[in-house]
């Protein structure tokens, strides 16, 4: 009697192969690339990976990568948290990741090359850490309504000097023209986005070589603080991969520049705070946005999508707003919402609905902080707008006039309340996972526990 063969160590996906083949055509078109780096983007959206010599790059696609598990549950520093004994705990264990077709590219003003990777069981089944994955998952409930999510991530960024005040504070960037320190908001302004044209330009090539769709690009309401924008597509998934190459070459540019750019929530106390906008509309079988009736206000469907927005908001407080320093964003007249309402062409609300063509009509989902997972946040919105369509949820009356001071006690200002909430989600892990959220919510809590234990100099100069 013959034994039957082990299992092996590892599932070679199927789209090994066609990574491969875009992997290979892009050697042919750049010879000179020498390096590549294999990386994966962890519960804070941080790109963590391995730089390989191009002559053992085949060895991605036919075998993967060897890498541990806890790559993904590191805090903002990259230090292991160990949530439920996954770290230190249980070994750290490697997976095997997998190139991911579509995400491979040049790195700008480098000899080397850039992919995406999955971390993958034996069974080919993703690492339950994965945000990437846990995206992939709510976007399966909407193939399964025959609907097709559009999605245009925004996100807003200071440019810093690369110095510190005498606090260790950021301090604006000084101006390329004249030699001036920044002190002015400029929002919109074109001079601003002329003084930083040499930055701007970085940026375009940049997205270029790294194959992100950059749209408009703007000056934003405080000293330094920019927004870029990403062209809208029905691959929703890819363009969370954009948002989070986006940091990646907004900070490179900035670089190139002489300067730093952070996405930091709120890095001034008294200067708006930064966020990830997302704008999501919805296309049926035939093309046509069930979001558009002909009216500003938008379709039945529209204001079911915004009350599942609503209704989810406060257990997703923590994705959207994932660190300490996320919560000093919300702020009366900060431009970030302080509550879960929705209105027509209104800053000030939460869910904005912008004018436009009714072919384009969409809600802008403005509550996320610049620091957000781009996964996890456009999960969150899409877990919310798809409870809203299959339950058929009411949204609340629109609103008028400035509501950004009228804080709704249900959402969370504090990361510690939005954990609570996010332990106690009663919608949102049917849609994400269970154990997913669950390990986002064990490294979040150890990382805000670890940030308490340390003494702030405002605490010297209170107390001491």
């Amino acid at each position: 009697m013959n034994k039957q063969a082990p299992p092996p160590h590892f599932l070679r996906p199927a789209f090994a192969a066609e990574a491969k083949a875009e992997f290979d055509a892009l050697l042919r078109a750049r010879p000179d690339i020498k390096f590549v780096d294999a990386v994966l983007a962890d519960i804070g959206g941080t790109l963590r990976g391995k730089r390989l010599p191009v002559s053992e790059s085949a060895k991605l696609f036919e075998s993967g990568m060897q890498i541990p598990h806890s790559v993904y549950l590191m805090d903002s520093r990259g230090e292991m948290m160990n949530p439920f004994g996954r770290g230190y705990g249980d070994g750290d264990p490697d997976g095997t990741a997998w190139p991911i077709p579509g995400t491979i590219s040049a790195v700008w003003n480098e000899a080397r090359a850039q992919m995406l990777m999955s971390l993958r069981d034996e069974t080919g089944t993703p690492d339950p850490a994965e945000p990437r994955a846990a995206l992939e998952r709510v976007l399966e409930r909407f193939a399964e309504l025959k609907l097709t999510p559009v999605a245009a991530l925004e996100l807003e960024f200071y440019l810093i000097d690369p110095a510190r005040d005498a606090r260790g504070a950021p301090l604006p960037p000084v101006s390329p023209r004249d030699g001036v320190r920044e002190t002015s908001p400029s929002v919109y302004s074109i001079d601003a986005l002329d003084r930083y044209a040499g930055f701007l330009n970085a940026l375009n090539e940049a997205a270029q070589a790294h194959n992100v769709p950059l749209s408009a690009t703007s000056k934003e309401y405080a000293p330094g603080q920019f927004e870029a924008n990403l062209k809208h597509q029905t691959d929703a998934r890819g363009g969370a991969d954009h948002a989070v190459f986006l940091k990646q070459i907004v900070k490179a540019a900035a670089r190139a520049q002489g300067f730093e750019a952070t996405f930091m929530a709120k890095p001034y106390p008294d200067h708006v705070g930064s966020g990830l906008h997302i704008h999501l509309s919805m296309l049926d079988e035939t093309g046509r946005n069930i979001f558009d009736d002909g009216s500003e206000a938008g379709s039945e469907r529209l204001r079911h999508a915004v009350g599942g927005m609503q209704a989810l908001m406060p257990e997703s407080m923590a994705l959207f707003a994932p660190n300490v320093n996320s919560y000093r964003r919300f702020q009366p007249d900060m431009f970030a919402p302080v509550n879960s309402k929705w209105g027509v062409n209104n800053r000030s609300a939460g869910l904005r609905i912008p004018v436009g063509p009714g072919e384009a009509r969409r809600i802008e989902h403005r509550v996320s902080g610049a620091d957000a997972n781009p996964y996890f946040a456009l999960a969150a919105v899409l877990a919310g707008a798809h409870h809203g369509l299959v339950s058929k949820r009411d949204a609340s009356a629109p609103s008028q006039g400035n509501v950004s001071r009228e804080p709704d006690p249900a959402l969370s200002f504090t990361l510690d309340d939005a954990l609570v909430k996010l332990e106690g989600a009663a919608v949102l892990p049917s849609y994400l996972g269970a154990q997913t959220l669950a390990l986002y919510r064990e490294t979040k809590r150890i990382e805000a526990q670890r940030l308490r234990r340390a003494i702030t100099l405002a605490e010297y100069e209170y107390y001491l």
